[in-house]
């Protein structure tokens, strides 16, 4: 699909939930979630590719979220032989459970890229926060939440931020990591991996409005690959060095001046404020973050495109951290 034209819109609840202009309540929020359906398995697509690392790498649960229709057990894969010495790197998929190359990226980096690594760095990957939404296909959690909205450090109940299962088990892993020993992990990158897709449009922006009984504006899906920078660390030389590689693999949105209402900072990528809007690429203090932001729906790429240009983002960023050591 051109980027001139609107994806059709979709109805994305089998009927109409609450009423027009009116926020959703618990009621409709339980209406909403009883819609909802499990259209591929985390066992199958995720969890069962685990037991591969264990050879290599040291894999941790952090949390499990129970459901009343399932229990989804949260995993990291983390480098066995930790060094406190040394820099650390996060790398997050499966934040919006419904972004897959987000969550097979991860898993791919895991696979054929973390072993090139490990000698200089401490790495941990956290490949599928969110499991139902990742069955479900979901941009929300199952109460409804958007968990890349529900970050915030420190994770306390004064904080005006949602606090969901899936994130607080995330921020709490992190935090045990910072406090292993008494000391202090020195993370220097951390890469949040995403996608931008027509069901963005067609799908939960209508759901978003519905929910906040609200009128959202109508958008236009780019063609192709981006970044999102954390506008108070914006990091151009880092963000540079991902485009260049993730575009060896797949092709960039299109050169504008703006990018989903945004304005482009430089070449396929505009800045948000992590920490004020709760995004997981505010979770950590590296000086080098960013989300990576792929377009699964465009007519010139296919799934282990998407895949592979998630794994070149990681490894291009980490290729320039070096050059900064």
């Amino acid at each position: 699909m051109s980027q001139s034209e609107a994806p059709k819109k979709e109805i994305f609840y089998e009927k109409p939930i609450g009423t027009k202009g009116v926020a959703w309540g618990p009621a409709e929020k339980e209406e909403w979630f009883k819609q909802q359906s499990v259209k591929r398995l985390y066992q199958d697509e995720v969890l069962s590719k685990l037991d591969a690392f264990k050879a290599d790498f040291e894999v941790v649960q952090y949390g499990k979220l129970t459901l009343s229709v399932n229990d989804y057990p949260l995993f990291a894969v983390k480098t066995r032989d930790w060094d406190n010495a040394k820099n650390t790197i996060l790398v997050t998929g499966g934040v919006h459970g419904y972004e897959t190359s987000g969550v097979q990226g991860a898993l791919r980096f895991i696979e054929t890229k973390m072993k090139e690594y490990e000698a200089r760095f401490n790495i941990v990957v956290c490949p599928c926060v969110c499991p139902w939404g990742y069955e479900t296909i979901n941009r929300w959690n199952s109460d409804a939440i958007d968990p890349n909205r529900s970050f915030q450090i420190p994770n306390t109940p004064e904080n005006n931020v949602n606090h969901i299962e899936e994130t607080t088990f995330l921020m709490n892993y992190w935090e045990s990591l910072n406090n292993t020993d008494g000391v202090v992990v020195n993370c220097i990158m951390h890469m949040d991996l995403h996608e931008t897709t027509d069901t963005d449009v067609t799908t939960f922006g209508p759901a978003l409005a519905a929910r906040n009984g609200i009128e959202v504006e109508e958008t236009t899906i780019p063609d192709g690959f981006y970044v999102v920078a954390d506008s108070e660390r914006p990091g151009p030389e880092f963000n540079l060095a991902i485009v260049h590689g993730v575009e060896k693999v797949t092709h960039l949105i299109p050169e504008s001046d703006t990018c989903l209402g945004e304005v482009v900072v430089q070449r396929a990528c505009f800045a948000a404020p992590a920490v004020m809007l709760g995004l997981c690429m505010g979770l950590t203090n590296a000086p080098f973050v960013c989300t990576t932001e792929v377009y699964p729906d465009s007519p010139t790429v296919t799934d282990e495109e998407c895949t592979v240009a998630q794994v070149a983002a990681v490894s291009s960023g980490l290729d320039y951290v070096l050059t900064t050591l």
